[in-house]
């Protein structure tokens, strides 16, 4: 599992300014953090593919670099992913996309939450390696039930889950239910916990609100 605010970097005042409530009165500059999320987690990511050298001809010489094997499939988590998201496809930027239209529905108890999945599209996804970008990985059971519905599409490689915050609960679901798919967890920073309403502490709020608006 990697952490990127265990080492400090820029990436810490992108994390500071998504949780400031002040802050976050700009949508703009909301959404544009989590980009620069996505693109910083998208770098570490490639650490952790296949390259593989090429010859490039320069203005001078040839010489060789390396180069991606394969570019991955880049799945969006609607709503709220959608900044996030592409900051991934601005680093991969010949990636083909998959959407998945998650949101969740609280019981009448208040001790549960269920996650409805609405419209998803996706590639094939048969052998390949797979990001799943959401930038609130809370309960987990999105994540679980994305996976779920993008296996129909195929079995992929390997699956890339990339969140900017997360829930030790969250962790722990996955871990719990996700055994047949080699799979990394790429986070922002891990918070404390998850409160009585299932939202991430300290967290940021809602994602997509503040990114796009309150929703009736």
């Amino acid at each position: 599992m990697f952490i990127l605010s265990q080492n400090t970097s820029v990436a810490n005042q992108f994390l500071l300014e998504l949780r400031d409530k002040e802050l976050q009165k700009d949508r703009m500059r909301f959404r544009k953090n989590l980009e620069r999320l996505g693109e910083v987690l998208a770098y570490e990511i490639s650490k952790d593919m296949d390259f593989t050298q090429v010859e490039v001809e320069s203005p001078l010489e040839k010489t060789k670099e390396y180069s991606l094997i394969s570019q991955p499939v880049i799945i969006s988590v609607l709503r709220a992913s959608l900044p996030f998201y592409q900051g991934f496809l601005n680093f991969f930027d010949k990636a083909e996309s998959g959407f998945i239209g998650a949101f969740r529905e609280e019981d009448s108890n208040e001790n549960e939450v269920s996650i409805k999945l609405g419209y998803h599209a996706s590639p094939s996804l048969e052998g390949k390696e797979i990001i799943i970008a959401d930038p609130m990985l809370a309960t987990g059971k999105s994540i679980i039930k994305t996976i779920e519905t993008l296996l129909t599409h195929g079995k992929p490689k390997k699956i890339h889950i990339a969140a900017a915050f997360a829930a030790p609960e969250g962790i722990a679901h996955i871990q719990n239910n996700l055994k047949e798919i080699p799979y990394s967890l790429w986070l922002g920073t891990l918070d404390e916990k998850l409160n009585k309403l299932f939202y991430i502490v300290p967290g940021l709020g809602d994602a997509g609100d503040l990114a796009f608006g309150p929703k009736l």
